[in-house]
């Protein structure tokens, strides 16, 4: 089996980085998906609140994936469902010790990367890719990443988990409800399980600050009078065959608990939101640089990886906020892997690296490979804590290349800045980007 771009992943980000790939000129693509239907994530999602950016307008998480499975259909980009991913490997010859290519400058060598994957149908299955996408998505913290003390009781539950029950199953995984972290799905599952009868009894977040975009407080949490108590942790949780309770309690800066603050709760049901993690295990098989902050690949503005003819996209590289994110980077990555194949690189290629600055925890990309790019650069990145009347300031060499005034920034909402492409020919050396306070700001 041979194709030019294998994407791995069905959900929004591997559905738009196939559909921009063909649209951009390469039509040997295989969607491979582990699920059984291609949509990822977004099938459960059945709240509102998606597309805003992308379509202008309001709509589902089944709606809008089917707005991408249809189009998928439509193009008639091959996909397989029921499909695991069992592995990414570089083929015998078609890179050098160093990493680089063998072949010719600006083409990929066919049958560089070799991916191989198991189903029901098609057996064991090596197919040869000039080009990988990989757009697996992320998955949720569990207890055991945790460590929190007591039994293991039943009824405990990550908050994606929560949300396939209710939503797809039907079912309801308790009447009294904890929710430990204040991550959007856990606010989301709040909401959710209160209108179909449950008693949500707090939602507890260890930070002084929540987790999750603004408006999911205000309307998961904050308009159905659902408690929601910062700097506090849960230090116990009670019961044998099941939940019975669990003990909370203050923590101080070091987010140690404070003693004599402990409370106990009774509850049946114990949901944890308290993070995602970028699902990986292929890309670090694969040989793929990770960075620590994200979890995720360290790419460039193409979305390419370390890895020549891997790309990147998506929640795989670093967790996003909104899905119209997700979609507008993947539909970079699917572009630039299609061009990757055409043998269309970019020339002049140098090495800028970005740099997160005062306040600011990553940046993605991690590079940019080429200055002389005819369209602007976006540097999406997350501050370290809540920031008010603030300047995002970028720059090179100690010039400032661009400075934005944000009224408030937060941990829980992704920033975006652009680089026009008169903005980038500015610059002289590695990039810096940070968040300035009024006091600090000379400007």
């Amino acid at each position: 089996m041979k194709y030019d771009i294998v994407v791995i992943g069905g959900g929004p980000a591997g559905m738009a980085a196939a559909i921009a790939a063909k649209k951009a000129g390469t039509d040997s693509i295989l969607i491979l998906e582990r699920d059984t239907r291609i949509g990822g994530i977004l099938l459960q999602c059945i709240h509102n609140g998606f597309g805003l950016h992308h379509f202008g307008e309001e709509l589902s998480g089944p709606e809008y994936a089917g707005r991408f499975s249809d189009q998928v259909e439509e193009l008639g980009i091959e996909y397989k469902t029921d499909t695991m991913v069992l592995s990414v490997a570089r083929s015998a010859g078609a890179f050098s010790d160093s990493g680089v290519e063998t072949g010719g400058a600006g083409e990929s060598a066919d049958g560089a990367l070799t991916v191989t994957a198991i189903n029901t149908k098609d057996g064991l299955m090596s197919i040869s890719a000039k080009s990988v996408v990989l757009a697996m998505g992320c998955r949720e913290r569990t207890r055991g990443a945790l460590v929190i003390p007591g039994s293991r009781p039943a009824g405990i539950f990550t908050a994606g988990s929560a949300q396939r029950f209710v939503n797809i199953d039907g079912y309801l995984p308790g009447k009294k409800v904890v929710i430990l972290g204040s991550g959007d799905i856990g606010l989301i599952m709040a909401r959710r399980l209160t209108l179909e009868g449950a008693e949500v009894k707090l939602v507890c977040e260890l930070m002084p600050f929540s987790a999750g975009l603004r408006r999911n407080i205000v309307q998961c949490v904050e308009n159905f009078n659902i408690p929601l108590k910062f700097s506090h942790t849960i230090i116990k949780i009670h019961g044998k065959e099941r939940v019975e309770g669990v003990t909370v309690a203050a923590v101080d800066a070091q987010r140690k608990p404070i003693p004599g603050t402990e409370e106990f709760i009774e509850c049946d049901t114990l949901l944890l939101s308290v993070g995602l993690i970028p699902e990986n295990e292929i890309a670090v098989d694969c040989g793929v640089a990770i960075d620590s902050s994200t979890s995720g690949p360290i790419v460039n503005e193409h979305m390419q990886t370390s890895v020549p003819g891997v790309f990147a996209c998506g929640n795989t590289v670093h967790v996003h906020d909104l899905v119209d994110f997700v979609t507008a980077e993947s539909l970079r990555a699917g572009e630039n892997a299609a061009l990757y194949v055409q043998g269309r690189r970019a020339k002049n290629p140098t090495h800028i690296t970005l740099r997160a600055g005062n306040r600011v925890r990553y940046t993605v990309p991690q590079y940019i490979e080429s200055t002389e790019s005819e369209k602007p650069v976006p540097i999406m990145f997350r501050c370290t804590d809540v920031y008010k009347d603030v300047h995002i300031v970028i720059s090179s060499n100690g010039q400032r290349i661009r400075s934005v005034k944000k009224k408030i920034v937060r941990p829980g909402e992704m920033q975006s800045v652009e680089l026009s492409p008169e903005q980038l020919a500015q610059v002289s050396d590695n990039i810096t980007v940070a968040i300035e306070l009024p006091e600090e700001d000379v400007e």
